[in-house]
């Protein structure tokens, strides 16, 4: 059994960590056995590393190697490259196909991204895992396989299975043995090593000097995220080597080509709970609303009052109209004619004005006829008014709207709420 180091050198692994180690010894341990292997990490870490170590040190290592990235191939036709099909199986089956599984028969597939595989693909894999047996697209024959099966996912595969996304009987088939590989940012100093190894390879390919990083820089190298692990280390390397003049590389230059914006590690607000601002968004359109049906009161106490001071038809009919206008929002064109006195202090609460029937036709009633008509002005009895909250606000709403165009934003403002509570009243009155 080769050893760690040399397996290592075998296939251009960089880096001493333990977890690394840890990885590796047992891929070697699980490479002589036919047990399915299931290869987790973040994305970048290099797990395509640990099929091909197991496949060169297993009885298979004569047989195919298939590398299958199931995220890569489209749902509709992903049965059809891992199965085959027959001629005509779907519109397009010109003729027969042979998949993965029967071309890598007595070798090793390599599922990656295995997360993402469709339900109904996972049924058949399940099967081949059971009792190697798969039925082609479009055929009834079943066929056998003598193929093993390494997987690898940087999906959590347990909250995968809870929101029934993946299938948990084949979670446990293909995680016979299970190998982590830790992401950089938990390698120390593996990341200044791999580095290195990158800007010596860039040299090579472009012709050129390698770059090196100061003390400085080779810290901030270590103690950066790496979200993208390797993947991004190897990007990094690549540009630095390639845009930069000077060979000597400072942390002002490194940090030119890191991301700053980190990922913020802040606890966020629960969702469902209603924050401060809105519950005082809503209390201020409540308070708004009342105080402007109180204004309206109190103006339409003041002009029945002068009403009945003024016999003038005229005086009454054009009160009437600007009456109208201020409880409608209509504002464009104020009459001058309006009284512009009041006595506060009387307390009538409802007026109405009411037109005596005209003995002739309604059609040719014109202003020059309401001097000789007289207005019947009914006081009504004191009583208890009762006001429509939702009426009063659909109103104040449907004015601040028009008053916008229609421009929620502009509305939300000027009413003095949130453009989210304001597009929550228009959905619940459906305005």
């Amino acid at each position: 059994m080769e050893s760690i180091q040399a397996i290592k050198q075998r296939f251009e692994i960089i880096g001493n960590d333990p977890k690394l180690n840890r990885a590796i010894e047992k891929a070697i341990q699980v490479a002589p056995t036919d047990i399915s292997v299931l290869v987790t990490g973040e994305s970048g870490v290099g797990k395509e590393s640990i099929p091909k170590i197991i496949h060169a040190l297993s009885h298979r290592k004569h047989g195919k190697y298939i590398a299958v990235n199931c995220g890569a191939i489209p749902e509709g036709t992903i049965d059809s490259e891992l199965f085959g099909h027959e001629k005509g199986a779907f519109t397009g089956a010109i003729g027969t196909r042979e998949g993965y599984f029967e071309v890598a028969d007595g070798g090793t597939i390599f599922l990656d991204e295995v997360g993402e595989l469709p339900l109904t693909t996972q049924v058949r894999l399940l099967r081949v895992l059971e009792n190697g047996e798969f039925i082609k697209v479009g055929s009834s024959k079943v066929q056998k396989t003598d193929i093993r099966i390494i997987a690898a996912t940087n999906v959590k595969m347990i909250e995968a299975i809870e929101k029934g996304k993946f299938r948990e009987d084949l979670y446990y088939r293909l995680s016979t043995v299970e190998i982590l590989l830790p992401p950089l940012r938990e390698r120390g100093d593996d990341i200044h090593l791999l580095f290195r190894k990158f800007a010596a390879d860039f040299a090579h390919k472009y012709k050129m000097p390698p770059i090196r990083l100061d003390e400085q820089a080779a810290q901030y190298l270590i103690r950066f995220r790496w979200d993208g692990n390797i993947r991004q280390l190897r990007n990094v390397a690549e540009q630095i080597s390639v845009l930069e003049t000077e060979r000597v590389i400072t942390l002002a230059v490194l940090q030119g080509y890191l991301p700053t914006n980190h990922k913020n590690q802040l606890p966020s607000i629960v969702g469902g709970k209603k924050s401060d601002s809105e519950f005082n968004n809503e209390r201020e359109i409540l308070y708004k609303v009342l105080f402007d049906m109180k204004n309206d009161l109190n103006d339409l106490k003041k002009l029945t009052l002068e009403l009945m001071k003024n016999e003038s038809v005229v005086k009454v009919q054009e009160t009437n109209k600007n009456l109208i206008q201020r409880i409608y929002g209509q504002h464009d064109d104020p009459n001058p004619n309006t009284p512009a006195t009041y006595n506060s202090e009387q307390n009538v609460q409802n007026v109405q004005v009411l037109p005596m029937e005209k003995h002739g036709a309604e059609e040719d009633f014109d202003e020059d006829d309401y001097e000789n008509e007289h207005y019947l002005i009914a006081e009504t009895v004191e009583e208890e008014e009762t006001l429509r909250l939702d009426e009063k606000e659909i109103q104040l709403i449907k004015k601040a709207l028009e008053r916008n165009h229609g421009k929620r934003k502009a509305a939300a403002d000027e009413l003095g709420i949130s453009e989210r509570t304001l597009y929550r009243k228009i959905k619940q009155y459906d305005l």
